[in-house]
């Protein structure tokens, strides 16, 4: 079965981004299907697994809330945000595990396929 797992570290503040709302999505057919809506612990991590199915190849999005993220962590942005939502798609080609980290900070972000 495919795990797939987030981490969200705030480049910023060189901590763990805990509370961030992130959602998870199938891409099928060009339609977003909503699987998750959770939030980061304390390590900015989830607590549970994304994927239930054994069979989840497939091209999927997570929806990083950072916008609302940085207005509770009272960071002084622009009305108009540089970075509100960021999207990362990205397919899941086989049964392994899946991490996709998120290094984000107003002005910028990374991500990877980590272990």
């Amino acid at each position: 079965m495919t795990n797939l797992t987030t981490h969200i570290l705030d480049t910023s503040k060189g901590k763990p981004a805990e509370g961030m709302n992130i959602k998870l999505f199938k891409v099928v057919e060009g339609n977003l299907i909503k699987l998750a809506d959770v939030f980061t612990n304390s390590d900015g991590r989830l607590d549970s697994n994304l994927l239930q199915n054994k069979n989840n190849l497939g091209v999927y999005e997570f929806h990083f809330f950072a916008g609302d993220y940085f207005d509770k962590e009272k960071v002084s942005l622009p009305k108009v945000k540089f970075l509100n939502e960021v999207i990362i798609r990205f397919g899941i080609s086989d049964n392994e595990h899946y991490h996709v980290p998120l290094l984000i900070s107003p002005y910028g972000y990374s991500t990877y396929r980590g272990s």
